[in-house]
């Protein structure tokens, strides 16, 4: 039989045990944080009806999307997870309490070329809070409280979340008599720190068609800076002269002046004009966040309102606000960066049973006993030497070996060795578990770590 060489597909990322536990640990702060705020896990299926999918998808997205045929059937993986939310919203509408606020973190698929730091298999980590009718600004005030609470449980303090609206922006754009155009002019502008001021001015000019003055006006506008409220009280210059500006600098106003409330410490956070995000689904407040040590990652989380989220499958307004983390691709820019914890316990068990006799059921009872008390324990059952014993339990990375032995079960007790230190003390079960939960208790630490 001629072997298959094993491989994995590009852009798909698969993960050793260790790396997969820091992962995992990363999920379940998620995970923590997001049900704090109330919100309801919630996962929807990785294939859908293509049509369901591509309902709100661009000619971009439709090129993206695994899209393949079952029998009669036209089915797609899901390429994000606001539209399945959709879907999802629009289906169990007479089911569901409003405001309606869910989390999900699940994989999604875009075949995308692949390339660093970007896949085509990865998980988004997403909440979203949807309104029937309307949707209360105090919720897009909360949100940057939430992303505080998820970066501070990563073990972060240097990072900010930068805030705009597109209300501002869009009657911003009406005082020059750029409507028809604002939608293009804030894609360029969302490029501003990849490529610059002055090209951004270029493709204003050439590519938007704009006058210099025009671009020149626009650079100034987005250039202005400082602390929140000097960056809101030079806004207040520009107002009385468009309504859905007026109304999108209220909004400003509302969400930055409930940051103290919330828990949000100003140097966390920013109003940015130059926030636009690329996406014309936006409609309010809009948020990126960014690790201040590492600009070259770009935003680590990222979202904001909108307006009609089911437009496309029911007859009611539904609007809502939501972020997003690119969980794999901050996981691998954050171990690409040498800032993952190497510390941070990682084994698949608290402790591992190594029975010394040939008969296992003291050992089983052992290991029954210690995970009464609430310990993760692996009973090691291959029948081989006591060297190749202690090399397992070391390349799995367990902190404690307990051994028993026949004068362990004579005294009623086992050996309890901590594989870090080398240090070794016998004592029963119930001393052994508190023994163990006492050191894991020291050692927890952040799944990342500040340089």
């Amino acid at each position: 039989m001629e072997r298959i060489k094993p491989r994995t597909l590009s852009g798909f990322m698969e993960l050793l045990p260790a790396k997969q536990q820091q992962f995992e640990k990363m999920a379940q702060i998620l995970r923590d944080t997001y049900s704090l705020y109330g919100f309801a896990p919630l996962d929807t299926p990785v294939i859908e009806d293509a049509q369901i999918l591509l309902a709100k998808g661009s000619g971009e997205t439709e090129k993206q999307i695994y899209r393949f045929q079952k029998g009669d059937s036209d089915l797609a993986l899901r390429f994000d997870l606001t539209v399945p939310l959709a879907k999802y919203v629009a289906l169990h509408y007479n089911d569901l309490a409003f405001p309606f606020r869910r989390f999900q973190i699940s994989k999604v698929y875009r075949g995308e070329r692949a390339q660093r730091g970007r896949f085509r298999e990865f998980y988004q980590a997403d909440i979203d809070i949807i309104g029937d009718g309307k949707l209360d600004i105090l919720n897009e005030a909360e949100i940057p409280s939430i992303i505080y609470k998820v970066f501070r449980g990563f073990g972060l303090t240097r990072f900010q979340i930068r805030v705009n609206n597109r209300k501002i922006l869009n009657g911003f754009y009406a005082m020059l008599g750029l409507s028809e155009k604002s939608g293009e002019i804030m894609r360029t502008v969302d490029k501003l720190d990849k490529i610059g001021a002055e090209k951004v001015s270029t493709i204003l000019v050439e590519d938007c068609a704009l006058t210099q003055e025009q671009a020149q006006e626009i650079l100034k506008f987005i250039a202005i800076t400082g602390s929140n409220e000097q960056v809101i009280a030079a806004l207040e210059g520009y107002t009385g002269r468009n309504e859905v500006f007026d109304l999108g600098l209220a909004e400003l106003k509302a969400v930055t002046a409930n940051l103290a409330a919330f828990g949000v410490p100003e140097a966390n956070f920013a109003v940015d004009l130059t926030i636009a995000r690329g996406l014309d689904y936006y409609t309010g407040t809009v948020y990126e966040t960014t690790l201040l040590d590492h600009p070259e990652i770009g935003s680590v989380c990222s979202g904001g309102r909108y307006d009609d989220l089911a437009g496309y499958y029911i007859d009611k307004p539904l609007p809502g606000v939501g972020i997003s983390i690119g969980l794999t691709r901050l996981f691998y820019v954050l171990e690409e960066q040498g800032l993952l914890n190497p510390e941070l316990p990682t084994a698949p068990a608290d402790a591992l049973v190594l029975p010394m006799t040939t008969d296992a059921a003291p050992s089983i009872a052992l290991a029954e006993a210690l995970r009464a008390e609430g310990l993760r324990v692996q009973l090691y059952c291959e029948q081989k030497k006591f060297k190749q014993k202690m090399s397992y339990a070391d390349k799995l990375g367990v902190p404690f070996a307990v051994l028993l032995g026949e004068d362990e079960i004579a005294q009623g007790k086992c050996s309890v060795k901590n594989m870090r230190t080398g240090e070794q003390a016998v004592m029963t079960a119930q001393e052994a578990a508190a023994h163990i939960r006492q050191s894991l208790n020291s050692v927890s630490g952040a799944v990342i770590l500040e340089k």
